[in-house]
C-alpha cells in the first residue's frame, strides 16, 4: 500500500510491537494506533514525510522518545501519552516547528522542561506533560507560546515560582474569531524570537481526529472536536511550586479551568480573580494561602466547581451571584478562621443583632419625645394665644369677661326657671 494516506487502528486490541515497515509508507499523512495493547519501543526509523499526525498513545510502549521523530518536520499533532516512556525529551524534536499539539503525559519522562519548547513551537495550542517526572522550574520561555490554550504540567516535581509572564499567552484570552472554515479558532501572533514554520505547511489540525484528556472539575474528561477547540485550561497542580499566585494570571480572560492545588503557594488570592468570568473550575486547595477571600468572587457567573480547602484563609466568605450557589462546606474545609455561609461558624456581628435593635429603641424614644414636645408646643401656643391677649389687652379683658358674665347669668336664669317648674309639677302630683 505505497499510496496509503491515513491509517486508523485506534481503540482495538492490537498487541505486539509496531513494525518498522510503518516508516516506509512515504505518503502516510495520519497514523492512529492509540488505545491498543502495543508493546516494545517506538520505532526509530522515522524519515521526512508528509505525516502530520502521529498517535500511539495509551499503549504499553517503553524506551525513550526516538530522536528521529525530529525528521517529521510537517508534524502538527504528536500523541505519545499514557505509555511507559522514560528519559528526556530529545532536542531534535524542536525541528517539528509546526506542532499544534504535543501530548507526552502519563509517562516516566524526566529532566527539566526544555527551554527551547517556547521559541521552537510558535503555533502550539496544547502542551500536555502531565504525570511525569519533570523537575526544575517552569521555564519563562514557555511564555513565548502565545497561541497556547492548554498548559498541563500537573503531577510532576516542578519547583520554583509561577512565572508572571504566563499572561502573555494570547490563546488563553478572549480574542477569538471565526475563520473562513466556519470553525472556531484562536487569533495569535507568533513570538518574534521564534523560528518561522516551513512555508509549505498550513499548520491546521483536523480537530475531528484529535483526542486529548483533561482533568477539569475534578473529573478526567476526553475532549474532542469543538469541545477541544474551546477548552482553555491551566493546570499546575501537584508539584512543589512556591511563592504567590501572580496577579497577572487574572489577565487570562478566556480561562475555563485553573488548578494550582497541592503546591506550597503562599500569600493571598489575587483580588481581581472574580473578573475571569469564563472560569468554570477553580482549585486552589492544599496550599499555604492566607488572607481573606476576595469580594470579587461574587462576580463569577460560570463557576460551578470551587475548592479552597486546606489553606489559611480568614474572615467572611463572600456572598452574591454564582458563589452563593456553591454551598458545599467541603469547599472551605481546613480553614479554621473562615466564617459565614455555608459553614456552621457564623461571622462576628452576623449572629448578634442587638446593636440594630438598640438603635431602633433609641429612634423610638426620640420619636416619643418629639411627639410630646409638639403637643406641648401646640397647647402652649393656643393657651397663650388667648390668655396672653387678655393679659396685655384691657379692652379684650372687659369684653371677654362681660361676655362670660352675660352667659353665666343666662345659664343661671335658665336653670332657676327649670327648677321652679319642676317643683310646681311635683306639688301637683
Amino acid at each position: 500500500m505505497p499510496y496509503l494516506y491515513s491509517l486508523n487502528l485506534n481503540d482495538n486490541l492490537l498487541n505486539g510491537s509496531i513494525p518498522t515497515s510503518i516508516c516506509k509508507l512515504e505518503f502516510l499523512n495520519a497514523l492512529h494506533l492509540g488505545r491498543n495493547e502495543l508493546v516494545g519501543e517506538v520505532p526509530t526509523c522515522w524519515k521526512e514525510s508528509p505525516r502530520t499526525l502521529l498517535d500511539i498513545s495509551s499503549n504499553k510502549l517503553s524506551g525513550v522518545i526516538p530522536t528521529s521523530l525530529g525528521n517529521l518536520i510537517r508534524l502538527t499533532s504528536l500523541h505519545l501519552n499514557n505509555n511507559n516512556l522514560h528519559g528526556e525529551i530529545p532536542v531534535t524534536l524542536n525541528y517539528c516547528r509546526t506542532l499544534l499539539i504535543l501530548d507526552l503525559g502519563e509517562n516516566k519522562i524526566s529532566g527539566s522542561v526544555p527551554h527551547w519548547i517556547g521559541p521552537s513551537f510558535p503555533l502550539l495550542q496544547i502542551l500536555r506533560l502531565r504525570e511525569n517526572m519533570f523537575n526544575g522550574s517552569i521555564p519563562s520561555q514557555l511564555c513565548l507560546l502565545s497561541a497556547l490554550k492548554i498548559l498541563d504540567l500537573a503531577v510532576n516535581n516542578m519547583t520554583g515560582m509561577i512565572p508572571n509572564c504566563l499572561c502573555y499567552m494570547k490563546g488563553m484570552k478572549l480574542n477569538k474569531s471565526i475563520d473562513k472554515g466556519n470553525s472556531l479558532s484562536l487569533t495569535y501572533a507568533p513570538a518574534h524570537t521564534a523560528p518561522a514554520p516551513p512555508p509549505y505547511n498550513t499548520a491546521r489540525a483536523d480537530w475531528n481526529q484529535e483526542h486529548v484528556e483533561q482533568v477539569v472539575k475534578g473529573v478526567d474528561l476526553d475532549y474532542t472536536t469543538l469541545d477541544l477547540q474551546l477548552m482553555v485550561n491551566l493546570d499546575l497542580s501537584s508539584n512543589k511550586l512556591i511563592g504567590p499566585i501572580p496577579g497577572e494570571l487574572t489577565l487570562l480572560s478566556g480561562l475555563r479551568g485553573l488548578n494550582l492545588s497541592r503546591n506550597f503557594l503562599s500569600g493571598g488570592i489575587p483580588t481581581m480573580i472574580g473578573y475571569v468570568k469564563s472560569l468554570e473550575s477553580l482549585d486552589l486547595s492544599n496550599n499555604h494561602l492566607s488572607g481573606t477571600i476576595p469580594q470579587s468572587f461574587s462576580a463569577f457567573t460560570s463557576l460551578s466547581k470551587l475548592n479552597l480547602s486546606h489553606n489559611n484563609f480568614t474572615g467572611p466568605i463572600p456572598r452574591g451571584n454564582q458563589i452563593q450557589t456553591l454551598d458545599d462546606p467541603s469547599i472551605y474545609a481546613g480553614n479554621p478562621l473562615l466564617c459565614g455561609d455555608p459553614l456552621q461558624k457564623k461571622c462576628p456581628g452576623a449572629e448578634a443583632p442587638q446593636a440594630p435593635e438598640e438603635e431602633a429603641d433609641e429612634e423610638g424614644k426620640i420619636e416619643k419625645v418629639m411627639f410630646y414636645l409638639v403637643i406641648m408646643f401646640g397647647f402652649a401656643t393656643g393657651f397663650w394665644g388667648v390668655v396672653g391677649g387678655l393679659v396685655y389687652k384691657k379692652n379684650w379683658r372687659r369684653t371677654y369677661f362681660g361676655y362670660v358674665d352675660r352667659k353665666a347669668d343666662m345659664v343661671y336664669v335658665i336653670v332657676a326657671v327649670k327648677v321652679a317648674e319642676l317643683r310646681r309639677r311635683m306639688r301637683r302630683g
